[in-house]
Formats: structure tokens, C-alpha cells, sequence
């Protein structure tokens, strides 16, 4: 093979590989493989970051929904500094409160330096909302509120409690079971009651009745410790 075929193929071969390897990482790349994130991410500066973020509803929830919902992220801190999230809000007019595992009110978040905080879920602290309209599926606008007065904005996803996220929605508010009423005073054996519109005076307690005249017979009823005449006695 001459030196000019050689020189050639050598190159040929080189520009090859050169346009196999381009290719290789451009496949790798997400806007050319079409790969999205399930969940939305945010930094805050570059020592807090946000993963995770999925707005969560009831477990039968689907389409458009309104109703209450849980926040859900995780938020790492790698500085030297705490971080305190102040507040959430979702959508319009949606905002989260906070509270710990116990279920105990809080007034915000704090993310210690050098450390991890997952909000939702059993075991960690919250972020509930009473209610909001949302798209189930869909994404709806979110945005975290830290102390130091920095934002973060974010297209949450929204997902029904199920799946990976069974267990992040709502808890269910528990309904109220009538209390029974006391039961009437119970009547005093004996004691009888006149009904109504009677004319004859109730016997009194203690009293003897008078005998009543058994049917056919007629000498009058003999008093109760009268002495009974004897016959033949005028």
C-alpha cells in the first residue's frame, strides 16, 4: 500500500472515532435524550439546595383539585450557617404551616449548617395547606421563603398520595362522634302516675285499700278489724 493510501485510511479512521465519540456524548446529554426531572430542584446561593419539591394531595384526587395539600422537599445545607425557612406558599393564596414530627406548631424551619431536612412525611416536620387549587399531574407555582429574606421559586409537580408519595398527602380529618345523652331519670318503683283527666285522689302510701265486693255477694264488706256479728244476736 502506497504512503498516500495509507495516510488516508489513517485519517478516515481518526475522523471516525472523533465523530463516534461526539456523538456518544451528545446522546448523554439531557436535551438530547429528552430526559426531564420527576421532581423539581432549586439552589439557594451555592450552599443550599432544594430537592424533590412535589406539592401532594388526597389519595383520591385527580385532574383539577381543590382542597388541602402537603408540601414536600428536601432541603441540605452545606454551609457553615443555619438556614430557617419562614414560609411556603402554593399557587394563589395557598400557604403552608409549619409543624414538628409531634404535630406541634412551628413558626419556621431550620436547617442546620452541614446537614439535611426533610419536610413531609412520618417522623419529620411539616408543611400543610389548607386548601388550594391545583392540577394533579400537573405543576403549579411554589415559592420558599428563607429569614434572610431570599426566595425561592419553583414549578412544583403535583401528585396524589400514592406511589412514591404515599404516605406525604393530607391526613384525613377525623369526624366527631356524637356524645350520647344522659339517660332520664328512672321512675321510683310503685309510684303511680294519674292519668290524665282523672277525678278520683290517689291512695296514699301506707294505706289499705277497700276490699272490693266480690261478684253475687250481698252483706256488705266487713270493715278490716271489725268484730263479725254472731248469729241469732239482735
Amino acid at each position: 500500500m502506497s504512503r498516500s493510501l495509507r495516510r488516508g485510511s489513517i485519517a478516515a479512521l481518526a475522523a471516525l472515532a472523533i465523530a463516534s465519540l461526539s456523538s456518544c456524548a451528545a446522546g448523554t446529554q439531557p436535551d438530547t435524550l429528552q430526559i426531564k426531572p420527576d421532581t423539581a430542584a432549586a439552589t439557594l446561593g451555592t450552599n443550599v439546595r432544594l430537592n424533590n419539591i412535589v406539592v401532594v394531595t388526597g389519595t383520591d384526587t385527580s385532574g383539577d383539585s381543590t382542597g388541602p395539600a402537603n408540601v414536600t422537599v428536601n432541603i441540605a445545607n452545606t454551609g457553615a450557617d443555619a438556614v430557617e425557612l419562614q414560609s411556603i406558599a402554593v399557587g394563589s393564596g395557598g400557604t403552608a404551616t409549619f409543624a414538628d414530627a409531634a404535630g406541634a406548631p412551628l413558626s419556621s424551619i431550620v436547617v442546620p449548617a452541614g446537614s439535611a431536612v426533610l419536610i413531609g412525611g412520618d417522623g419529620n416536620p411539616s408543611a400543610k395547606i389548607a386548601s388550594v387549587g391545583v392540577k394533579v399531574g400537573g405543576v403549579v407555582p411554589t415559592t420558599f421563603s428563607f429569614k434572610d429574606g431570599q426566595k425561592v421559586d419553583v414549578q412544583a409537580g403535583v401528585s396524589p398520595d400514592k406511589g412514591l408519595f404515599k404516605g406525604f398527602g393530607p391526613t384525613p380529618t377525623p369526624i366527631a362522634v356524637p356524645t350520647k345523652s344522659a339517660s332520664p331519670a328512672a321512675t321510683t318503683p310503685g309510684a303511680t302516675t294519674p292519668a290524665a283527666g282523672a277525678t278520683g285522689a290517689a291512695t296514699p302510701a301506707g294505706t289499705t285499700a277497700p276490699a272490693t265486693p266480690v261478684a253475687g255477694a250481698t252483706g256488705a264488706a266487713t270493715p278490716s278489724g271489725a268484730a263479725t256479728p254472731s248469729a241469732g244476736t239482735h
